[in-house]
């Protein structure tokens, strides 16, 4: 196992929800495992006014988040608490950090974490420049020949490519491209990491895993709330960039990239970028509109009760063509795979909340049981990301009697099977990685900005283009009509159940 050094984490914007929300229920589960240094301590960072125990009481020992639907011993929780500080910068976190640079001094003397700082920027990406800028004026970005200095940063990336390369040199300008870790929490999911290991260590999968073999690679990302009280913020988002520039684009890379040298954070991040950009970016405004499609969803009945349309939420402008659903196909420039098309959609108030991949295979070329009942029933290598975590493969069988009639069978598994296994959940996983300075699961600058470069000019044809429109679809539906037509002549989407085994070729709509 890696040693994890003694450190100090450094949270800003330590008084907002995500530190009680993730942040410090995860840094609670590290320490009842026993991951945390012998020597730990947090630092949180706000422009509230707040005492060392107010704060303590705020995130730990007040924090209804902390212990979820577990019994935890109240003596642990008071000792986790003892790790916690609390430092008030002011109105504004552009100052200058003169009264933080003394406290961590005198928590990293008295705590004897090794001068190994931590800065987690749980703020407004508009901050992250000020903020490094800053911990640069008072040398707090630098080694000085002991201990590391590492900065963490939320999505969003920038807004667009240009402001993603322009977040990208603000914090490039104090720290070093090595000590930044951009975090999206989706790479921490078991099942996101399992891509890697479904590939390349296994030999019935990775010869296959061509166009030679592969059909057309499906990925779904859906929820079924709605933007709640994100409304304001979601408007001016929408979901390509909320799910599909970052996570599923991810997913993405995860699948394409070609086998890395080693499993060193390095490699598979080299191998990554080179699957982003061999992603075929589309500019020609007949592409888009014949591989793009966005809708809104639009008010419904689910469940009995009548549910709003998008621009009928709170913070929504009335008249947004923001989209809450993004479907889009599109092909890989490598030999790999060649005319094989992608198709990901992603949306919210879809029937059931689910990730998955779907792999579909080729048929075999000399088809002796295609009048067996086999029609339309590929075999299909199913990865579920969430709920329901596992692997499902679906395959044809036999069925008993006489004739050769065929049906499709499931072998599938389950990570809540492997009951003596703790799985840790994805910032508690990420947070550790960080701690040890494994970047395996953080996206790089190069990175972000290859995934910006493909959907840019999405962006821009949704925004600028002739006769572009919205559709809208009944929330709680799968969707609108003319989503099927993107995926015409290559079967149906599959619309998963909440559990992985389902294979419902339909919804009901109240």
């Amino acid at each position: 196992m890696t040693k994890t050094e003694n450190q100090m984490l450094i949270i800003f914007g330590a008084s907002g929800d995500l530190t009680a929300r993730k942040l410090v229920p995860a840094l609670f589960r590290l320490f009842q495992e026993n991951q945390l240094p012998k020597n730990f301590v947090v630092l949180g960072v706000s422009r509230s006014y707040m005492t060392d125990d107010e704060f303590r009481k705020k995130v730990v020992s007040g924090n209804e988040y902390l212990k979820g639907n577990h019994s935890v011993d109240d003596a642990l929780v008071s000792e986790f608490a003892k790790k916690f500080f609390y430092e008030d910068v002011g109105t504004e976190y552009d100052t200058d950090y003169k009264d933080l640079e003394e406290r961590i001094t005198t928590l990293n003397a008295k705590y004897k974490t090794g001068e190994n700082y931590m800065y987690y920027l749980s703020t407004p990406p508009s901050l992250y420049e000020a903020i490094a800028k800053n911990l640069y004026g008072q040398q707090l970005n630098r080694s000085r020949g002991v201990g590391f200095k590492r900065i963490i940063v939320e999505k969003p990336f920038g807004y667009d490519l240009e402001s993603a390369k322009q977040l990208n040199k603000g914090l490039q300008r104090y720290f070093k491209e090595s000590q930044i870790y951009r975090i999206d929490h989706y790479l921490g999911k078991e099942t996101v990491q399992n891509l890697l290991v479904t590939r390349f260590a296994n030999s019935i999968f990775e010869p296959l895993w061509n166009r030679n073999y592969i059909d057309r690679v499906e990925i779904t990302n859906a929820e079924s709330g709605g933007v709640g009280l994100r409304g304001g913020y979601y408007d001016g988002s929408g979901a390509l960039r909320d799910m599909f520039q970052n996570h599923l684009l991810q997913i993405v890379s995860l699948i394409v990239m070609e086998p890395p040298i080693d499993a060193n954070a390095q490699e598979i991040r080299n191998e990554k970028v080179k699957a982003l950009r061999s992603l075929r970016i589309m500019y020609d405004e007949k592409t888009l509109s014949e591989h793009t499609i966005r809708a809104q969803y639009v008010s419904s009945k689910i469940d009995g009760k009548v549910v709003n349309g998008y621009r009928e939420e709170e913070g929504v402008n009335p008249e947004s063509t923001t989209e809450t659903y993004a479907a889009i196909k599109f092909f890989v420039d490598n030999w790999r795979w060649k005319d094989v098309p992608f198709y990901v959609r992603t949306a919210k108030r879809m029937p059931t909340k689910v990730t998955e991949v779907v792999i579909h295979f080729k048929a075999p070329h000399h088809q002796i049981f295609k009048d067996a009942g086999m029609f339309n029933k590929d075999n299909k290598l199913i990865i579920r990301i969430q709920p329901d975590e596992g692997i499902l493969i679906k395959f044809g069988v036999k069925v008993p009697g006489q004739g050769f009639k065929v049906e499709r069978a499931n072998l599938d598994f389950y990570y809540s099977s492997l009951v003596d296994t703790s799985i840790m959940e994805a910032y508690e996983r990420l947070l550790l990685d960080a701690m040890q300075g494994d970047a395996t699961l953080y996206a790089r600058a190069d990175e972000v900005e290859a995934a910006w470069e493909f959907v840019d000019p999405i962006l821009k044809y949704w925004k600028n283009g002739k006769d572009v429109r919205v559709y809208g679809y009944s929330a709680g539906a799968w969707g609108p009509e003319n989503a099927d037509a993107l995926i015409a002549g290559d079967g149906l989407w599959r619309n998963p159940g909440p559990n992985l085994a389902d294979d419902p070729g339909f919804c009901v709509i109240y």
